[in-house]
């Protein structure tokens, strides 16, 4: 909208569009809160105040809270298993206004049509995007694309993206590689991705121009992160909540540094409890100041990525806002969502983008159990998983009894490559779960205790891909994700009924909660966070940084 016509509205020469008054505003300029009107023009807020307005439509909010609407720092949408117009409709009645995506699950499996589908999919929902930067996310990787520097360059140019995606390739960096010094040149912000290091080797990759980092596990990675010019996001999602132990790093005079993200965060929890507002909720009942937590799930956020108004309740700020009947944003006391001035209803659904390029992504040969069986060696370690975190342990073991199999087949180019290995942390009895989800290149990860259960779940997949389950002998369950073997364009409740019963399947193979196995397993081969992971082509050492074991076929 053009600035005189907020000018005149602000000074009371025409009417506003729209008058929220009797509002209790979080303040998170001036750390407060204000009892005064909100005038609106447009997509605009003109006035904060107490002011004799006049306006189209007037809105009592009779002392109910206002807060600027949630921004989530790093996302993959991916991860909720819905493309991003049927992720809108999960998170903007939880109040989530804007999100800051990184689109490189879908671009590992379909490289720039991928990304093109991503754009092309609307909704209310801000969505800016960052460049993926590691595509696949190692040399070791067996993805379905390549977004080499050249290629990168070519998409930076199109003014598509708000900076570049999380740069992985921290061997890259400090080794001073030349496609990815090429790729760390394009844009003035870079995510980063730097887990468990530190020292000298974390200044170097700080060194390359990085902005920010998501991985910290503990309040003195974060501290030492902090006090060495890095933006720290306090992430909680489904198989990562770092945010009871980050928040322990926050301080007054170090909060500037610090916002909330989800990452990674399946379409139940998502629905159930939300995204940037769980994070605000939790802190709060954790013992963090209310505004501090609500400037850490908005402001801070927006700021960080230069979003100009966005993130607070100001003149000249977009009338993204969340009504609230207490100052906590917990499901039950949200009451309404302004996204652009307009109240949302459900029913601005958006654009859903043409599948057809995105789709029939899953191409192997069919596998037999004998190809899924690993072979136990003393020697070799086993994977252990730890509760809560995407990090992993090598543990050696000196029987195979108690452990889990696992196997990660490729699934780009049918060349029949499986890595297999035995896992321990995850309980599964009876059966066996697949899924095309296996960050980030997302060929097929299969866990269970029957090779034959095994091979019954992964060539039940199909060419769309998705999450089997097999149980004695017999499939129980399954959900297609026919974007790329990772979402759905299906309506989110359809997908959630489906992914619902997967779960409970999953539930009766294992006394792991269903969510927290599957988003574990999805993990089990990102081969960039440590210690020790297995893809296609074998068990890797994140450390070293190379293979232990190469697959057997």
């Amino acid at each position: 909208m053009e600035r005189n016509v907020l000018i005149d509205a602000a000074m009371g020469r025409i009417p506003c569009d729209l008058e929220l008054k009797n509002a209790n505003v979080i303040d998170v300029l001036g750390h407060g809160i204000k009892k005064c009107s909100i005038y609106i023009k447009g997509d605009t807020i003109v006035c904060c105040g107490r002011f004799d307005l006049k306006a189209d439509k007037t809105v009592d909010l009779e002392g109910m809270y206002v807060s600027p609407a949630f921004v989530d720092a790093h996302v993959h949408i991916e991860s909720s298993m819905l493309t991003p117009s049927q992720y809108a409709r999960t998170v903007i009645p939880h109040g989530t206004g804007t999100v800051i995506a990184d689109p490189h699950e879908i671009a590992n499996v379909c490289g720039a049509d991928g990304l093109r589908f991503m754009a092309e999919d609307s909704s209310p929902l801000r969505v800016h995007y960052m460049l993926p930067s590691c595509v696949p996310a190692t040399p070791f990787d067996s993805s379905g694309a390549v977004l080499d520097a050249d290629l990168c360059t070519e998409l930076w140019e199109s003014g598509a993206f708000l900076g570049m995606g999380e740069m992985m390739n921290y061997p890259g960096v400090v080794g001073c590689d030349a496609d990815v010094l090429k790729k760390l040149d394009l844009a003035e912000i870079t995510d980063g991705h730097i887990p468990m290091v530190s020292g000298r080797e974390l200044q170097a990759y700080i060194c390359g121009g990085i902005a920010n980092d998501h991985e910290c596990s503990t309040a003195e990675e974060a501290l030492e992160k902090v006090s060495l010019g890095l933006n720290i996001y306090i992430r909680e999602g489904t198989g990562a909540k770092n945010l009871e132990e980050l928040i322990k790093a926050v301080t007054p005079y170090n909060i500037r540094h610090f916002a909330f993200c989800t990452d990674d965060k399946h379409i139940d929890d998502v629905i159930a409890e939300g995204s940037i507002s769980h994070c605000i909720s939790k802190a709060i009942s954790l013992g963090m100041e209310p505004i501090d937590a609500f400037t850490l799930g908005t402001y801070n956020a927006a700021r960080f990525y230069s979003l100009k108004g966005i993130g607070a309740i100001a003149p000249g700020y977009k009338a993204d806002l969340v009504v609230m009947t207490e100052p906590d944003p917990r499901r039950e006391n949200i009451t309404a969502v302004y996204i652009g001035g307009s109240l949302y209803n459900g029913e601005n659904k958006g654009t859903a983008a043409d599948i057809s390029k995105v789709a029939g992504t899953v191409h192997i040969k069919s596998v037999s159990a004998e190809e899924l069986t690993p072979v136990f060696d003393p020697n070799i370690p086993v994977i252990e998983t730890v509760k809560g975190s995407l990090i992993t342990k090598p543990r050696y073991v000196s029987s195979p009894e108690g452990l889990a199999m696992c196997a990660n087949i490729e699934r780009h180019r049918a060349s029949g490559r499986a890595g297999t290995a035995f896992v321990k942390g995850l309980d599964i009895h009876g059966g066996a779960v697949a899924q095309t989800i296996g960050h980030d290149s997302h060929n097929i990860t299969v866990i269970g205790d029957d090779p034959s259960d095994m091979a019954l779940a992964v060539n039940s997949l199909g060419a769309d891909g998705g999450i089997a389950v097999a149980k004695s002998g017999a499939l129980a369950a399954s959900l297609t994700l026919e974007a790329g073997g990772i979402m759905s364009a299906r309506p989110y409740e359809q997908v959630l009924e489906e992914y619902l019963g997967v779960s409970r399947a999953a539930a009766e193979l294992s006394s792991d909660d269903p969510g927290q196995l599957m988003m574990l397993l999805s993990f089990l081969s990102l081969l960039v966070i440590p210690e020790l992971k297995l893809s296609d082509r074998g068990l890797f050492d994140v450390n070293a940084f190379d293979f232990i074991t190469k697959q057997r076929i």
